[in-house]
């Protein structure tokens, strides 16, 4: 049977319709005789030549099928105004049948030369018979043609939620792909709840776990576009019990855009886990620092730095300079800036931040009037193992670019710091905490001679990043697992890049002079709990203790080197509201000039003699709260010793 379908549906379109057209010349053949039996005529003492003559009705209905367009649509994908056409069809047909039989008989009065049709086919019942019967036939001979070869009964059982617009056009697109089979939608208002909505039931949301239970619902599918994050978060944890996969239809303005198709379903990401509520953002802060301005990007090609590319594009910069050190990041990014039609004048300049020289010269020569610093090695058991080269690149890295900046001029100096930098226990947070002090002491410099007005911006996790845990969860969930978790109590703050880089920007526009903005991440996530989720919500379910048959497991690793269990973002209690609700102003200690030359000499050694020792010992002199949790020294200077 399934190669007989196979054959079929690869068939060209000329066979396919011959074949159509020949099953309704049986369906219309069988319709007629059954009107005969049904108007009392005697179908046995039909003779061979009145069986030949009625064929007439079947010929003539195709040809009008032929004519009206009929042929002309898909058997896979029929729907009303398809069944609309065919019964118009058969309509016109039958009345054409009568009519010129009635035409041709008060003409001539011989009706020997059309083919006989009964006048009781007329006149009494059977023509009324033979109509309906012909409509139920060709109709439903359809119907069963679309079940055989749509794979119908293979097709993902879903539940759609949302009984609204959307939901009706995603139910639409779901009919004509075929893809998926819709049993019944599930809407919280209860006006709908019980009736039916093309023909499909609208459910309580209590109904929810009964039919993933009873009808093996495979997926649910959420068409709610206009709900808020916060109403998403709530009912992805309602539904995340039931281990059941859950997708979602993108928002309004892609809507709007017509994508109401199976592809444009997303899978759940940590954004509507979170139910993260975003603040509007202010235009004038935005503005500030790049409206027809000389912008320079360091990092470019990283995670955030990319992201305040593409923003920095947008918002209308006059000249926007792309740095990295990694070609293919630098190339990647300057495609993509290019592809958003923006008027900005755009160059890409290979450098590393730590050649001052290099600095200051693409600071003059482009005239630069705002830097937004995001070059630093950031990923913590690298660094714990490269402990030199993490404070040669974000230390020394930083300091080559405030003072190129100074020397040139640049009005505005944004560092991308991180949360790791407060109360660190690895080289990384250490090194990131001393580069926001580097620019603190050249800010609180008495009688200083520089217009550069620096400020640095401390936030968590963004989502997406490289190297980050989520989408290497989601990952290891398409592979079976299994999930690896590095503690079952680490929690961390989460924000998405573009949030994170837009508030970079408004907090860089606030600044009066070594400022420390600590963005507000919101409530902490146990990455643990967030895991299970994503698991439950892949329409999986968690392998444990207490379920020894679930699909995915979760396996605890054990922190990494440097690793803590828990992020902050201040290191003290002095904290100020701003003009934007998600961003803090904190008073924390710096350095005077004096001090800060004074560690950067000793910095400066300890990397000359590769001393990860004194390197430490440094760290904890200088930075409040600085514990490191392990004893991991320089690899490449622990290979040359053993």
């Amino acid at each position: 049977m399934l190669k007989l379908r196979k054959i079929l549906l690869n068939s060209s379109r000329k066979v396919k319709v011959t074949l159509v057209a020949f099953t309704d010349f049986i369906c219309i053949s069988l319709a007629t005789y059954i009107s005969i039996v049904v108007s009392d005529l005697d179908l046995l003492g039909l003779d061979f030549i009145d069986f030949i003559r009625l064929m007439w009705i079947p010929i003539f209905t195709i040809l009008v099928f032929y004519f009206l367009g009929v042929y002309k649509s898909v058997v896979r994908y029929i729907n009303f105004s398809v069944i609309y056409i065919i019964i118009r069809a058969i309509v016109v047909a039958f009345s054409f049948n009568v009519i010129l039989k009635f035409i041709l008989f008060y003409i001539s009065g011989n009706t020997s030369i059309i083919p006989d049709i009964p006048s009781s086919l007329i006149t009494n019942l059977g023509w009324f018979v033979g109509l309906s019967t012909t409509i139920l036939l060709v109709i439903g001979s359809r119907l069963l043609a679309n079940y055989y070869f749509t794979d119908n009964a293979l097709a993902n059982r879903v539940v759609i939620y949302g009984a609204g617009s959307a939901g009706i056009q995603l139910a639409s697109a779901l009919k004509v792909s075929k893809e998926m089979r819709t049993i019944a939608f599930i809407d919280n208002n209860p006006t709908l709840q019980g009736t039916y909505l093309a023909g499909i039931k609208i459910l309580h949301p209590k109904k929810i776990e009964r039919l993933v239970q009873r009808n093996k619902v495979d997926e649910v599918l959420i068409a709610m576009p206009s709900a808020s994050k916060s109403s998403l978060s709530s009912l992805l944890k309602e539904i995340e019990g039931y281990s059941v996969k859950v997708r979602i239809l993108p928002g309004l303005s892609d809507l709007a855009q017509g994508k109401v198709l199976v592809s444009e379903l997303k899978e759940v990401d940590i954004l509507d886990l979170l139910g993260r509520v975003e603040v509007e953002a202010s235009q004038d802060l935005l503005d500030k620092n790049i409206k027809n301005k000389s912008v320079l990007v360091t990092g470019a090609g990283g995670s955030i730095g990319s992201e305040i590319a593409r923003q920095v594009a947008k918002l209308k910069a006059k000249t926007l300079i792309l740095l990295d050190s990694n070609e293919y990041s630098l190339y990647s990014i300057k495609e993509e800036i290019e592809s958003l039609d923006s008027p900005v004048n755009l160059y890409s300049i290979l450098a590393s931040v730590k050649d001052q020289k290099r600095m200051t010269d693409v600071c003059t020569t482009f005239a630069v009037d705002t830097i937004y610093h995001a070059a630093a090695y950031k990923h913590v058991p690298l660094v714990e193992e490269n402990p030199f080269e993490g404070v040669s690149n974000n230390i020394f890295g930083t300091l080559s670019c405030v003072k190129a900046a100074i020397e040139s001029n640049v009005e505005t100096f944004v560092l991308i710091s991180t949360d790791k930098a407060v109360r660190p226990t690895n080289i990384m947070g250490a090194s990131k905490r001393f580069s926001e002090m580097i620019l603190q002491s050249f800010s609180s410099e008495k009688n200083n001679s520089h217009i550069t007005r620096m400020t640095m911006v401390r936030f968590g996790n963004v989502l997406g990043s490289s190297g980050s845990a989520i989408p290497l969860f989601q990952k290891q969930i398409k592979e079976g697992g299994p999930v690896t978790v590095t503690d079952p109590e680490v929690i961390r703050y989460f924000m998405s890049i573009p949030e994170a880089a837009g508030l970079v920007i408004q907090a860089g526009a606030m600044g009066e002079g070594g400022d420390v903005f600590v963005l507000d991440m919101g409530e902490p996530v146990k990455i643990f709990e967030l895991a299970k989720r994503l698991i439950n919500l892949s329409g999986l379910d968690l392998k444990d203790e207490d379920n020894l048959d679930g699909d995915i497991e979760i396996v605890f690793t054990g922190l990494r080197h440097g690793e803590k269990l828990y992020e902050e973002l201040l290191i003290g209690d002095k904290v100020s509201s701003t003009a934007h609700k998600q961003i803090l102003r904190a008073e924390e200690e710096c350095l005077s000039k004096q001090e800060l030359d004074k560690y950067l000499s000793l910095l400066n050694d300890a990397q000359k003699d590769g001393d990860v020792s004194l390197l430490k010992e440094i760290f904890k002199e200088v930075i409040t709260g600085f514990e490191p949790n392990n004893n991991i020294v320089d690899v490449l200077h622990l290979q040359r010793k053993d």
